[in-house]
């Protein structure tokens, strides 16, 4: 069995109209590529990791499309949830309509083959900024897209939806298999800045010896950036699908 890793899907079969495509060139046809690359790289064995953002779909109705062209794909899926899944309003909910082969981790953890992942959405935090390798675009015309302000509220209600997560976060890892020989974390948001420093994550994922910590959100990244990399011990890696170019990623151990 090997282990992938990919995010931020963003598809939209059950709700057309909202493409990627308006975000540049390199979103086009970006499903195709993704399914292209999947197909070639996975067996059914295999188990992939989707860190958020999956469809964009605002009713599980919707979203249900793009779950069923997931699980049609190989391997067994594992996902979280990111900041656009507002499809996934509980797991009571989304639960009962999954289709075979997809497993969801919300306040939970999942176990397979020795191998078990926990995780959580977690939120933005001002530490954690890769502002500076960040290719900003200019956004189409008729295409709205929320801006991030910072002011006193803004961040005050940041930090307390970011600590709600931390106890999310914390939850999960306590559902992990003590007896799995691989500890894997799959976070949206980024779990330290570019600057890599001590934050609640890490200090959660070093408690609960996490190995390897899978994350996405950021995208139009420059190639340079540091995204990728190991802090006292743990093996952070970015699987954003447009940093990836579509291809999901193996985890080695």
């Amino acid at each position: 069995m090997k282990i992938w890793a990919i995010a931020d899907l963003h598809l939209s079969f059950g709700v057309p109209n909202k493409k990627m495509d308006v975000f540049g060139p390199r979103w086009e046809n970006h499903a195709k590529k993704i399914e292209e690359h999947w197909r070639d790289l996975i067996s059914e064995e295999d188990l992939v990791l989707i860190a958020g953002d999956i469809s964009w779909a605002l009713h599980l109705e919707d979203a249900l499309v793009d779950l069923k062209w997931i699980a049609n794909l190989p391997g067994t899926k594992v996902m979280s949830k990111g900041n656009h899944d507002l499809w996934w309003k509980s797991m009571s909910k989304v639960k009962p309509i999954l289709p075979p082969r997809i497993h969801l981790i919300y306040n939970n953890a999942f176990t397979y083959q020795g191998v078990s992942i926990g995780g959580t959405r977690l939120w933005d935090h001002l530490d954690n900024d890769f502002s500076s390798y960040i290719e900003f675009q200019k956004i189409p015309d008729g295409v709205h897209v929320h801006e991030k302000t910072h002011t006193k509220e803004d961040n005050l209600h940041d930090e307390k939806i970011y600590k709600s997560e931390i106890e999310r976060l914390k939850l999960s890892l306590n559902c992990l298999d003590p007896t799995a020989h691989t500890r894997i974390a799959m976070i949206h948001y980024p779990p330290t800045g570019s600057i890599q420093k001590k934050t609640a994550v890490t200090t959660l994922l070093e408690t609960y010896k996490i190995q390897t910590c899978v994350y996405g959100h950021l995208h139009n990244l420059k190639e340079n950036a540091p995204v990728n990399f190991n802090y006292n011990g743990i093996s952070y890696i970015c699987t954003s699908c447009d940093f990836l170019k579509f291809k999901p990623v193996e985890l080695t151990f």
